[in-house]
């Protein structure tokens, strides 16, 4: 790629969010309904035969996502940072988690503007917007969706579906990428569920694959035509295919995965 595309895929880390006047001064609303945010799920019975469900919701509760008014100071911190100039406005704002090329999964919140895809890590513990990765639209020319696989022989298992976009069919990851679990110039993003998906109706909707992909599509056909990139066809291909993921043993995703170590949880004292 040239300089100028390498440009376009700048990683902009973000400082410290200012002091804001507090949660209670804001009413948190949803970026797609227009209601109010719904409070965590409530305590299950303690009967027998609710003891299973409990303790799904127990670990359910633990996702700092989920605290009243959580999500919606992201959303609009994340829009307060969004470059108009640049991105134009905001269409639609989702809950995602993506799995790199190791299989490490990542909390994320993920933006489709205009113009552009923007991928945000934000700490929902302290309500901080750490960094944007920005994908101009108008690159985007393949999204893939499917099951996930792994090369033979690999130890790694990841049941479920994903959805991968590419921006640079011509370019595939070197040698050194694939073995380095900290590379970030692949030419692609894979996103999964987010664990909170099955909480409400709410999160549902914020976190449904197959609605995201379908505005995606839209959105990106729409940047094609306004802005077309020289060499590349216009126009965005879907395809329904495994998403495969090249990794062989993996311990270090199999304990950060096993243990949710990607996300914004609550984790318990620590201490005697």
């Amino acid at each position: 790629m040239s300089e100028i595309e390498e440009q376009e895929f700048q990683t902009v880390a973000i400082g410290q969010r200012e002091e804001s006047t507090g949660p209670e001064n804001h009413m948190r609303l949803n970026p797609s309904e227009g209601q109010k945010e719904e409070a965590a799920p409530s305590d299950c019975g303690t009967s027998e035969n609710s003891r299973p469900a409990a303790l799904d919701q127990f670990k359910i509760r633990r996702f700092f996502v989920l605290r009243p008014g959580t999500l919606n100071q992201a959303i609009e911190d994340i829009q307060a940072m969004v470059d108009k100039e640049v991105d134009g406005s905001v269409l639609s704002v989702w809950l995602m988690a993506e799995v790199d090329h190791w299989n490490n999964e990542k909390e994320r919140v993920v933006v489709i503007t205009n113009n552009s895809l923007l991928i945000c890590k934000y700490d929902f513990m302290m309500l901080n917007c750490e960094q944007i990765s920005r994908i101009p639209l108008n690159f985007v020319d393949r999204i893939s969706h499917g099951s996930f696989t792994f090369p033979k022989g690999s130890l790694l298992m990841r049941e479920g579906e994903g959805l991968r976009i590419f921006w640079d069919r011509l370019r595939e990851p070197s040698f050194t990428s694939r073995w380095n679990p900290f590379a970030t110039d692949y030419p692609f993003i894979t996103f999964t569920y987010h664990p909170v998906r099955n909480t409400n109706d709410k999160f549902a909707a914020l976190c449904e694959i197959q609605n995201f992909r379908e505005q995606l599509k839209d959105a990106a056909e729409k940047a094609h035509a306004v802005k077309p990139f020289p060499g590349k066809a216009n126009g965005v291909l879907i395809l329904n295919q495994p998403i495969h993921i090249e990794a062989y043993v993996g311990l270090m995703s199999f304990i950060g995965n096993q243990n949710k170590l990607g996300y914004c949880l609550a984790r318990g004292n620590i201490g005697f």
